[in-house]
């Protein structure tokens, strides 16, 4: 079982049936491999609206509730065990198996990782990318000219600003948390490249992992007006076998005068010293043979 459990407010058990007590979202199948190319095929009737500057306007304050906060991005038969996560199904459209094409040390590895090491974003660390478009609770998107950025509610409000101004990525030497994030149109579907990432956290809650060679092309298109299309392709020539990709949808909040509320992730945490009197050890990263 992947030690997560503890700081998440929100029932394993019930969202696992996610998938199951909403079949349908925007007209399409909720399962992504079914729901990839319905949306995308919805989305070309629809005309999104717009920015001043003409682009398309995807601000808002978005949740992903068939995506359950990433607690396996591969199909999953559910934990038993006291806190263990309920069934989920895979959220990798590419390959067709819904399984993240490791190279056999790396899927060893990432076997290990969940006997062995602590989540990251248990530990209140931020959660890298994609992990922060399916986290718990809500995402915002704010447009501004040259930049957009994403702010999460929670995992200690985590955010990216995303540049639109063409720049060049940052120089290999730097490594964070969140990557460099550089965007352009492409028609009406944004496109966020990202890279520099540190390679210290998982994609979810049982141990899957990239190293800081990570590459992430992110596509987000308006089905309709409250519905996002979410596409993701990893590429990590020095841990998978070939690219790969995740697709879920994003659903509005359309609750008037919703805000995100103050997460203190660090204040009053007494998980991380339980984990490690536990036996489990913060996660060091990839462990290349």
């Amino acid at each position: 079982m992947a030690i997560a459990a503890a700081v998440i407010v929100w029932s394993p058990q019930l969202a696992g049936q996610a998938s199951k007590n909403r079949p349908m979202i925007a007209g399409c199948p909720s399962v992504s491999a079914k729901f990839h190319p319905c949306a995308l095929e919805k989305a070309k009737t629809f005309t999104p609206p717009r920015m001043p500057d003409g682009t398309p306007n995807l601000q808002g304050i978005w949740d992903a509730p068939l995506a359950m906060g990433f607690q396996n991005i591969e199909d999953f038969p559910g934990d038993r065990s006291p806190g263990g996560f309920g069934p989920a199904v895979s959220v990798i459209v590419d390959p067709a198996d819904g399984r993240v094409p490791y190279f056999p040390w790396a899927r060893a590895q990432r076997d290990e990782n969940i006997k062995k090491y602590i989540d990251p974003y248990a530990q209140c660390l931020p959660t890298g990318v994609p992990r922060q478009m399916a986290n718990f609770r809500t995402r915002q998107i704010t447009q501004s000219g040259n930049l957009i950025s994403i702010v999460n509610e929670a995992g200690g409000h985590i955010y990216r600003v995303v540049y639109m101004d063409g720049r060049p990525h940052l120089s290999p030497a730097f490594k964070l948390w969140m990557g460099d994030s550089i965007g352009h149109w492409d028609g009406n579907t944004l496109v966020i490249e990202t890279t520099n990432l540190n390679g210290r956290w998982w994609y979810d809650s049982e141990g899957h992992f990239a190293s800081d060679a990570l590459k992430v092309t992110e596509r987000l298109t308006l089905v309709d007006i409250d519905t996002m299309h979410y596409q993701a392709t990893m590429e990590d020539p020095t841990v998978y076998t070939r690219p790969w990709t995740i697709v879920f949808p994003l659903e509005r909040i359309k609750e008037k005068g919703y805000e995100q509320m103050e997460e203190a992730c660090h204040e009053g945490d007494h998980d991380a010293a339980g984990f490690v009197l536990g036996g489990y050890q913060p996660y060091p990263g990839v462990r290349f043979p």
